[in-house]
Parts: structure tokens; C-alpha cells; sequence
């Protein structure tokens, strides 16, 4: 992760989408996707609404941030223990030679993110720093290497289990690959310093280097998408590495890119979508026909966006195994979740499993704690586009084709009961119809309040709520509300 110094920042993107900038200058004509096996997956994608993403690798060891402290560059989390960068590299190099997660079992996984209403998994194959989480025939920096301690197990391909088992539970699967590849000789070359997350050398000059590791993209991504079973999403990071030079960010506003650093996406897709009908390709932040959908990172865009896209968001701090990490409590990733899907995204939420190859205890209870909620919820969730006003004060909206509006009430600071009265200015209900709250039987009482409704909870509803982060309120509208485009 953590592409913003040098990609189009996601939120000049969400600055300019809310500011009314056309969609057409954010993604051009040409650039649409028209292909309609990929439209249909990508609406199914949208009923999805939330997901698991998993950073795992040799790093889990030193529970530091993944990849990035082989990276030069002055960010915090490029920051290392050791003052030697030379002796840290090497050292870091080695961390597959230790890394053995006796404790990895993928079915328990799947289960957690079943029960906890998740719909598919986005799993790191490769980060940045190009240990390979799956048995790729290009390199021996991977996880089924002779000199990697896990590599005689039953489950020694990783990859290969996860998306195996999240199959078997009925999720989706996406596999996160980067780009970049800092262990590539013909990426970061060892004839010259590696400054910065770029190239370190001119592809002018060297063009045949540079197609080299253009091949060898090509040859794993092959690998992954023809050798892992069917899969849903190819989530591609590294944002950098685009081909173009100069990126409008905004009407005359150029960003210069470091390197044109084509990867050749085109006859990368072509041969995707020959192998996976429909695929879904994210070449996140680089905008165009290979950015199905946008991923904006650790942060929710304040209203509905004019296109698909999924807030990708940590559990805690960090992206990949942190000891003591600081965990998000259920009500706040509730809220998230609600908050997100409200907007028309969805929501992908990120756990680091430890090195032995378990998911974190909080992280366990954070999942039940959604479960238990999406348990009486979920169809204020799954399969909703927004619906205008989007949220008004505690309240957030989502809607279905057939005009059923949903009314979620985020509990407040405190809160463990919904308010025995609840006014919604905005809409109101058909004349004669029902309002029912989810979990409980009881009809929620109504009337009109000029062009809204007063809603009077059923005393048990406020004694004893179903849940105790948000409730929900299922309604018909008596006048349409146009969703986001």
C-alpha cells in the first residue's frame, strides 16, 4: 500500500468527483469499460459490499510495515531498526529462511469472514518487496523455495489455500499482486543505488532490461490467474508504475510521474481475460480502462461517487502484523461499513495475520462482533445503491431497486439503546404502509412531520434493542430518491 507521494492522490480525486468535475475528466470515453462480462461482475462485485483484505508475508516477523522499510524514501514507514541499510536489507532478505506458520489454517479463516457477513477476500500473492505468497515458476524468492521452512507443508502454497478454502465458504477472490518488485534485478538493479520506490535506472537507455521485467510481470500474473482456480478481482498496486509521464490531476493541473514506466497493461488484461472471462482488473490509482474500480485508501469520501469503488481500510494501524496493534472497536467498523455503503462503495477491510499463521485474537472478536450485527442487518447492506439524502445527522441511508428504503441509526457516544422517538426530515413513508425495524416484531408506530416522519420505537425495541452499534428502519418511500450515477 501507502501509494500517495507519487500517484494521483486518491483524494484530489474524491475533491474533484464532489466538486461536480466530469466524470468524463476523470475517466474519458475511451476509457470505459464495455466489455459485458466484466459489467456484469462488477455489479455483482457492487451487491458484495464488504470484503477481507490480508498483507502477510515474511515480514509478519518483525511486525514492521510491509516492504517499506527497504524503501529509501523519507516516509514514516520507510523508517528502519537498524542504521545500516545495507546489513538491514540483507537481513530482511532473509526472513523467508525463518518463516514457518505452523499454525496457518486457511478454512478457519474463511469461516471468520463468513460469520462476519464478508462476501470475498482480496489476499497480497506479492508486495512490493517480491517474496512470492504462491508457487510462481519465475523466481525463488517465494514460499515454496527448498530454503523456506514452511515449503514441505500440505498448505506450502499459500495462495493456493486461502483462495480454496474462501471458495468453499462461497466468497469471491482477489488476488492483490504488485507491480513493482524492489527484489528484481530489472526493476531495482544492483549496479546502482535504489533512492526511491522508482526504477532505478534510465529505461531509455536500457530498454531490453526494463522488457525483461515486463516478461516476467506478465509470466507471474499468467501464473496466478491461469493456476489458481477461478477468480474474481486482480487488485494491482503500485501506482507508479504507469505509463505515463505527465498525469492531470485536475483542468491544467500536471503532476509529473518520476519514470514512464510502462508494464503494459493491454497485453497484460488481454491475456487475463483470456484465461478469466469478466475479470475485474484494479490498476488502482493509475485511472482508465484497467481501473474497473477506484480504491480510495483509509479514508471514506464524504458523499457518493460518479463510479465504482471501495474504501480499502486497516483493522488496526497497520496493514500487515503489528504486536499490540490498535484495534478499531465493532462499533466504529459498524459504522464504517454503513457509512461506506451508504455512499454506493464498498467496504474492504484489513487484518495482518501473525507470523504463525493465525488471525489476531481482536481482530477474531472485531469479525464476530460485525457478524453479530449483520446477523439482524445485512439487508440494509447487501445489494443497496444510495439514495439521496445519503445521511442526515445520526442517520445513513440505503436503498433496493424496488423502492425500500433503509434508515440506519448509528448508536452515539454512550448510546446503547435507540431513542424511544426518531425524526427523519428528508423522506417519509407511502400512506398506509408499514415501518418495521429490523430484529424486533413490533410495528414502529409513524406520522407525518411536514415532508418528513416522526417514528415512535416499540418499548421493547428501546429495552431491549436488537444489537447495540445501529438499528435499522425499513421503510417505502412516498416520493422516488434518485441514487448516485
Amino acid at each position: 500500500m501507502k501509494t500517495r507521494s507519487i500517484a494521483i492522490p486518491v483524494c484530489i480525486l474524491i475533491v474533484l468527483a464532489a466538486a461536480g468535475w466530469p466524470a468524463s475528466r476523470v475517466a474519458s470515453a475511451e476509457d470505459r469499460e464495455t466489455d459485458p462480462l466484466v459489467l456484469q461482475k462488477l455489479e455483482r462485485w457492487q451487491d458484495w459490499k464488504f470484503g477481507l483484505m490480508m498483507h502477510w508475508g515474511p515480514y509478519s516477523q518483525w511486525g514492521v510495515v510491509e516492504s517499506w522499510t527497504l524503501c529509501s524514501e523519507d516516509e514514516p514507514w520507510c523508517r528502519r531498526t537498524m542504521d545500516n541499510y545495507v546489513e538491514y536489507k540483507k537481513a530482511y532478505e532473509a526472513l523467508p529462511r525463518t518463516f514457518n506458520p505452523a499454525k496457518f489454517d486457511p478454512a478457519a479463516w474463511a469461516a471468520a469472514a463468513k460469520a462476519a457477513g464478508m462476501r470475498y477476500v482480496v489476499f497480497t500473492t506479492k508486495h512490493h518487496d517480491g517474496f512470492s505468497m504462491y508457487d510462481t515458476k519465475q523466481s525463488d524468492y517465494r514460499i515454496t523455495s527448498p530454503d523456506v521452512p514452511f515449503h514441505a507443508g500440505p498448505k506450502a502454497d499459500i495462495t493456493k489455500a486461502i483462495f480454496d478454502a474462501f471458495r468453499k465458504e462461497g466468497l469471491g477472490t482477489g488476488a492483490y499482486f504488485s507491480k513493482p518488485d524492489w527484489h528484481h534485478p530489472d526493476f531495482w538493479a544492483p549496479q546502482w543505488a535504489t533512492p526511491d520506490r522508482n526504477v532505478n535506472y534510465s529505461i531509455e537507455r536500457y530498454p531490453a532490461r526494463w522488457q525483461r521485467f515486463r516478461d516476467f510481470t506478465y509470466r507471474q500474473i499468467e501464473e496466478l490467474v491461469g493456476g489458481y482456480g477461478p477468480l474474481d478481482i486482480l487488485w494491482l498496486d503500485g501506482g507508479w508504475v504507469r505509463p505515463r509521464p505527465e498525469i492531470e490531476v485536475a483542468p491544467g493541473h500536471f503532476v509529473k510521474n518520476a519514470k514512464n514506466m510502462d508494464i503494459d497493461m493491454p497485453r497484460i488484461a488481454a491475456m487475463a481475460r483470456r484465461l478469466q472471462p469478466g475479470l475485474l482488473i484494479v490498476d488502482r490509482t493509475v485511472t482508465g480502462l484497467y481501473e474497473n474500480y477506484r480504491t480510495p485508501e483509509q479514508e471514506i469520501p464524504d458523499r457518493p461517487l460518479p463510479y465504482p469503488w471501495e474504501t480499502c481500510m486497516t483493522m488496526g494501524d497497520q496493514w500487515s502484523y503489528k504486536p499490540g496493534d490498535n484495534y478499531k472497536t465493532t462499533r466504529r467498523l459498524v459504522h464504517l461499513l454503513v457509512d461506506v455503503v451508504s455512499k454506493g462503495g464498498n467496504f474492504l477491510l484489513n487484518v495482518g495475520p501473525s507470523p504463525e499463521g493465525e488471525l489476531p485474537l481482536e481482530a477474531l472478536d472485531r469479525l464476530r462482533g460485525i457478524g453479530d450485527w449483520m446477523k439482524v442487518n445485512a439487508e440494509a447492506i447487501y445489494g443497496t445503491r444510495p439514495v439521496a439524502p445519503y445521511k442526515e445527522g445520526r442517520v445513513c441511508f440505503t436503498s433496493l431497486p424496488d423502492g425500500t428504503v433503509y434508515a440506519v441509526y448509528l448508536a452515539g457516544e454512550g448510546e446503547s439503546a435507540p431513542p424511544p422517538k426518531l425524526a427523519l426530515a428528508a423522506l417519509a413513508p407511502e400512506k398506509g404502509s408499514a415501518v418495521r425495524m429490523l430484529g424486533v416484531r413490533e410495528p414502529v408506530r409513524w406520522e407525518r412531520a411536514g415532508d418528513g416522519v416522526l417514528l415512535t420505537l416499540p418499548r421493547r425495541a428501546v429495552e431491549k434493542p436488537p444489537g447495540r452499534d445501529a438499528w435499522v428502519f425499513k421503510l417505502k418511500t412516498s416520493r422516488p430518491h434518485r441514487g448516485a450515477s
